[in-house]
């Protein structure tokens, strides 16, 4: 019974470490974002924000990461993948997280 104990308490930490995982992808996506859709914005600039919002908040968290940044006329997209931190040896969890919106565009009235 003791085995089967500590497995679900090890599990349940696991299922922590990924919950914060993906909670920090999507703050840094978002973050990213920002950067890449507003009007001076671009993609290199939405990717060198992810970048080093990964390096520096995810770098324990979110492992062998990757991030990909998208904009066109109209939107742009970002998408981070990787892997949370382990607990268990054997179990390797995905993070996956994607965002997008509209790009800023300044209009005269009239």
């Amino acid at each position: 019974m003791t085995p089967l104990l500590v497995l679900l308490v090890v599990g349940t930490v696991q299922f922590g470490v990924w919950l914060h995982a993906t909670h920090t992808a999507q703050a840094i996506a978002a973050q990213a974002l920002q950067s890449t859709r507003v009007s001076q914005g671009s993609v290199a600039a939405g990717r060198e924000q992810a970048g080093a919002l990964l390096n520096a908040a995810g770098r324990r968290v979110i492992l062998h990461w990757s991030v990909d940044v998208v904009r066109d006329v109209e939107r742009a997209h970002v998408a981070i993948r990787g892997r949370a931190q382990q607990v268990l040896p054997f179990l390797s969890v995905p993070v996956s997280v994607s965002v997008s919106g509209p790009v800023e565009r300044l209009t005269t009235a009239g």
